[in-house]
């Protein structure tokens, strides 16, 4: 696969690239549906086609495309206990099971988190100005985690449908954690600039125009009276290693090389930064903070869905492409394992130190993509991949979200339905849901109109 490098994209986007072409509501006592084996089921790959640009060795690891390579593995249950105690009700799952489950992905991967600061502020610079040609009322603010009000911050931008806020119905919002600054978020002359960090020089310099792994679509969801609000990620916490001193965790950590096993890396710590955009919702009367979805694409994916899995305050989650460390199952050897993403030139620091011991035996992990999935339930939750991005492994999310869906039926929610992986553009829109494009990695323009009809489905922005 190939990517425009932008400076805004940072060390990591910079390294995928090299790497493809190198290389709740109340508790209710119901009772359970029939759990299936947590045996991978067996489904077909799609269509075979040859693997574009695809690495072939990253960080001196062999990558694995061929399905018959995989191997056997068996998933752990996301409705059986550590102890071997069987999960049957709604009231087990959320007093035993799902922090049982949350605690082993904050020690053994993405790192425990602290909670909201006490200072948290929020600067509303830009109170609700017209923009985008009518349609929208623009609002930007000024994310502050300390008194001071420097360092690590977010900086906001939100577009509320215009004919919601003139009749003062607060809004459903998608909430997309961006690669890139704000200013390249929309074409919009109101916004308010901001730089990159610079991996090179650990500066801030100005930005590059352009996008990374797809556009937001403003106009679709303001047309559907949807909401979106974004924010660059390095403002929260830089990607890359040299970038750990101006980031959120260096406020509780030593240094990036001290940190004990279960600190919290970048992903958590971008995850936590979509948390601190949802205390402000709560104060905005603009926003509807009880339907807000979460998006992210590639390593933001992981952040989005992490952010969603951790934080139940959101209403949906959408993630895109995020492969391994998200929705793709570890325990298949295929594409993107844990030891590619934990090699020392790679992303280490993007979770817990622990997640390490796993490299090449990630049958010994005590958890595994499914119940990552599976904490989302039972909100709706949209996977998003690409029929050739073979790096992130398409169907190990779809069979991650097939083992996942006993969760949601515990519920009485639709799970997805089948163990059948569908072709690429046969979106199964369930309250489990899964879209594969047909091209690679990242979001193309028709993922677009599946994420519309699945967030009117479950946002109920006629409202």
């Amino acid at each position: 696969m190939s990517h425009k490098l932008l400076l805004s994209a940072l060390a990591l986007c910079a390294t995928l690239s090299s790497a493809a072409q190198n290389t709740p509501a109340q508790s209710t006592q119901q009772t359970a549906p029939a759990t299936p084996a947590a045996t991978a089921p067996a489904t077909p790959q799609p269509v075979s086609k040859t693997p574009p640009n695809a690495p072939e060795d990253v960080a001196g690891i062999p990558v694995n495309y061929d399905e018959s390579k995989v191997g056997t593995y068996t998933l752990p249950d996301p409705l059986v206990m550590s102890d071997g105690s069987p999960v049957t009700t709604t009231k087990q799952w959320e007093t035993n099971r799902r922090p049982e489950i949350v605690r082993l992905f904050e020690t053994q991967q993405f790192g425990i988190a602290p909670g909201k600061p006490a200072a948290l502020s929020f600067d509303v610079f830009d109170a609700g100005t017209p923009a985008l040609n009518g349609k929208a009322i623009r609002k930007q603010v000024m994310i502050w985690f300390n008194k001071e009000k420097t360092g690590p911050h977010i900086q906001l931008l939100e577009y509320i449908p215009a004919a919601k806020f003139a009749a003062h119905k607060p809004a459903p919002m998608l909430l997309s954690i961006n690669f890139g600054v704000v200013q390249n978020a929309a074409a919009d002359p109101g916004i308010k600039p901001e730089q990159v960090w610079d991996p090179k020089t650990n500066t801030r310099v100005d930005a590059a125009s352009g996008h990374n792994f797809g556009k937001l679509n403003t106009d679709a969801l303001l047309d559907a009276g949807i909401g979106i609000a974004t924010f660059y990620y390095g403002n929260v916490d830089p990607d890359y290693v040299g970038g750990f001193s101006n980031g959120i965790r260096a406020t509780n950590l030593k240094s990036q090389a001290e940190r004990p096993g279960d600190a919290w890396g970048t992903i958590a710590a971008w995850s936590w930064g979509m948390s601190r955009v949802q205390d402000y919702f709560e104060t905005d009367k603009a926003v509807d903070a009880r339907r807000v979805a979460v998006h992210g694409v590639s390593r933001l994916g992981k952040t989005a869905l992490w952010a969603g899995a951790h934080d139940q305050r959101f209403a949906a989650v959408i993630e895109s492409c995020s492969g391994e460390g998200g929705a793709a199952l570890s325990r298949r050897n295929y594409g993107e394992t844990i030891a590619h993403m934990t090699a020392p030139s790679r992303y280490p620091y993007q979770f817990a130190a622990n997640w390490a011991k796993y490299s090449g035996f990630p049958d010994t992990a005590p958890m595994d993509a499914n119940l990552l999935v599976a904490l989302v339930a039972p909100r709706p939750l949209l996977l998003q991949t690409g029929d050739t991005d073979f790096w992130s492994d398409p169907k190990g999310e779809f069979l991650a979200a097939v083992s996942a869906g006993p969760v949601w039926k515990l519920y009485g929610k639709q799970d997805l339905g089948t163990t059948t992986m569908p072709q690429a553009k046969e979106a199964i829109l369930h309250d489990v849901a899964y879209e594969m494009h047909d091209g690679g990695h990242g979001m193309v323009p028709g993922d677009w109109n599946v994420y519309v009809e699945f967030l009117k489905m479950h946002l109920h922005p006629e409202r």
